[in-house]
């Protein structure tokens, strides 16, 4: 049988459209192998020769006949590697800005359907004889931790490349439309007998059942009347094009461990009270007044993913109200601190997975509109979306290329003018920033801002 995508990740399919590409992926750049120059064509084939680490890299998206059920992955049998990793060049000196332009244009295209969903950029040309990798994988294939999966097939710990088993992959057979929807049909039967099942052992321990359906249906409500009171705030919430930007900021993790460790909470709380003062200083650059009302509110998506997990989505998420009105950066840490607490104990994540849980039993053709209408209209649930996905501790290496830097590239909502996506790797903490071109045409101010409230917050630390 096909294997089928689950509720959550179809949502992420259904939700995009001409002006909302829903790719995830990183901006990583390379310092040059000892000894010589960085091996193109080699690297192209190291690809090939790993992607049976990450199967689903060689599968495409088969939409079920009169949407009968959710789409499945199938074997793509015309699989393409030249047409998924791409090589470009940027003209001397090969500076930072460029790269940024360079990467803003990557990321506004859409991956195509037909195809398996991911692509990866070489691009040479950087100064100092650097390179940089582009990742674009679709979010209906994983969520940010996942993601990392692109890096069982580039990466190594060591310089010396390590050695991949033999892969003598063959697609397997691509379905006919009948099968799908005859498979779709079994799924359907099987699911209100595997409600029934799954509460039937719930019955066992009624007390515990007791105290969990409140619990859920409390972060329901909770959750329900926090984004009620979402307003869109001109600078962060605009009609969203298709072309993008892209902005990055590497600032030291010791840093923000330091911070924590001065006045507790977690790191977490620390990466939120950096993007709290950069948006404040950035609004307060662009001339936007900050009132009592004044509130900016985070999406902040968090991964339960374990890491014997398989691919695809398994994330929680937060409502998050920034206090950017406060002047002192303390008392912003310490409301993130208290608001991120409340968050976890109040069920409000149990609620949304609650949600998505009983989303199976919504008609694909229903479950693609809701989808879609929430990525059209997430402006008022929230005003910026701040994920923080954990990287890889030690350096990686590309064919004996070190990396130096990992920014994460995060999707932006429509509605929404900048997505912060937060990664630490090799002692670094890396932010990258998705942003519509015509919204946040200074995007590197917002880059610029954040570097600032971290460097505020390490002074009274």
């Amino acid at each position: 049988m096909p294997d089928r995508l689950s509720p959550l990740d179809a949502s992420f399919l259904y939700a995009e459209h001409r002006t909302t590409a829903m790719h995830v992926g990183a901006v990583m750049t390379f310092t040059p192998p000892a000894g010589g120059m960085f091996d193109v064509e080699g690297f192209t084939e190291l690809i090939g020769s790993r992607l049976g680490l990450v199967p689903r890299y060689r599968q495409k998206i088969r939409e079920v006949p009169g949407r009968l059920g959710l789409p499945v992955w199938v074997d793509d049998p015309e699989f393409d590697l030249g047409y998924h990793v791409r090589h470009a060049a940027i003209a001397p000196p090969g500076t930072e800005d460029v790269l940024r332009e360079l990467v803003g244009r990557v990321l506004a295209r859409r991956l195509d359907r037909s195809r398996p969903l991911w692509e990866v950029y070489l691009i040479e040309g950087l100064a100092d004889g650097r390179f940089a990798v582009v990742t674009k994988t679709h979010h209906a294939m994983v969520d940010g931790l996942a993601s990392m999966d692109i890096g069982a097939v580039l990466l190594d710990r060591t310089p010396q490349p390590r050695e991949t088993p033999p892969d003598d992959w063959r697609p397997a057979r691509e379905p006919s439309g009948i099968a799908l929807a005859a498979a779709a049909a079994v799924d359907s039967l099987r699911a209100p007998r595997t409600v029934l099942d799954t509460a039937g052992r719930a019955v066992a321990d009624l007390r515990a059942t007791a105290s969990t359906v409140g619990r859920t249906l409390g972060g329901v409500v909770a959750a329900g009347m926090q984004a009620a009171g979402a307003r869109p705030l001109a600078a962060l919430n605009a009609a969203t094009g298709e072309q993008r930007r892209y902005g990055m900021v590497r600032t030291p993790l010791a840093e923000h461990r330091r911070i924590r460790k001065a006045h507790g909470g977690t790191v977490n709380d620390v990466v939120l009270a950096v993007v709290t003062g950069g948006l404040r200083r950035w609004l307060i650059s662009r001339g936007e007044p900050l009132t009592a009302q004044t509130t900016v509110r985070a999406m902040v998506p968090t991964s339960l993913r374990s890491k014997a997990a398989g691919s695809g989505n398994n994330i929680s998420l937060y409502l998050v109200d920034l206090p950017v009105v406060a002047d002192d950066p303390l008392e912003r840490l310490a409301a993130l601190r208290v608001a991120m607490e409340a968050n976890k104990r109040g069920g409000r994540a149990e609620g949304a997975s609650a949600l998505i849980g009983l989303a199976a039993l919504v008609p694909p053709v229903v479950h693609s509109l809701g989808a879609r209408l929430a990525s059209q209209y997430s402006s008022q649930l929230y005003n910026v979306l701040v994920t923080n996905v954990p990287g890889p501790p030690r350096p990686l290496y590309a064919m004996g290329a070190r990396m130096a830097d990992m920014y994460p590239v995060v999707p932006l909502g429509g509605g929404q003018a900048v997505a912060i996506g937060i990664t630490a790797y090799d002692g670094a903490v890396h932010y990258g920033l998705t942003a519509d071109r015509d919204a946040m045409a200074d995007v590197d101010l917002l880059a610029a801002a954040l570097e600032e409230s971290l460097t505020e917050l390490a002074e009274l630390s």
